[in-house]
């Protein structure tokens, strides 16, 4: 269940908006000029290697490289037990959670697990509980950050217009610090579902 949180940057402990309805959530984000859909969710075993599960999505991967002129499109993933997961859940969770910018589209398909993505746009954050069958994409130069949890356990395929891949322009600003982290919005999401 997708779950957007929408808060005042002033205000991170009162949420002017809080639903898992998809089409509020698209509407919402529309707003930005993000974009998000949903993909069926493909079956895969445990075991089933970063390769395989990028296999079994070439036909919607085709689609949105061709819909929106992508040139690159990789795969990572983190999983507790993998080789360097301790050495990599870390650093990579400290450099995505300051806020920054890219000079392209940040496009991302979960395959397996969450993360969130938190947008910093007219004064105010939009945290999108990711979960496995959202694409969701962050229109270039929107200052964001992600949060992928203290225990991350996720399978992204991520689109890039340029070879350059992955390059972020920090801000500087420490406001990633206020608000709910992942965990906190996992609980929550638990919590509206029942479980």
């Amino acid at each position: 269940m997708t779950l957007l949180t929408v808060w005042n940057e002033t205000e991170p402990e009162i949420p002017v908006i809080e639903t898992t309805d998809q089409a509020e959530i698209l509407a919402e984000l529309t707003k930005l000029g993000a974009r998000f859909s949903r993909w069926e969710v493909k079956e895969f075993g445990d075991d089933a290697t970063l390769e395989e599960i990028f296999a079994l999505y070439t036909e919607e991967i085709e689609a949105v490289k061709q819909q929106e002129g992508y040139t690159l499109v990789d795969i990572m993933g983190l999983t507790p037990g993998q080789d360097g997961y301790a050495e990599a859940k870390g650093p990579a969770r400290e450099k995505f959670l300051s806020e920054h910018r890219h000079d392209d589209d940040e496009d991302r398909f979960f395959a397996k697990g969450a993360g969130v993505f938190y947008l910093h746009v007219d004064g105010r954050v939009y945290a999108l509980y990711c979960e496995p069958g959202d694409l969701v994409s962050v229109p270039a130069n929107t200052t964001h950050w992600f949060d992928m949890g203290t225990e991350p356990e996720f399978t992204s395929i991520r689109f890039f217009h340029e070879e350059d891949g992955w390059v972020g322009h920090f801000t500087g600003n420490p406001i990633a610090e206020r608000f709910a982290t992942f965990d906190q919005l996992h609980a929550r999401r638990r919590e509206l579902a029942g479980a």
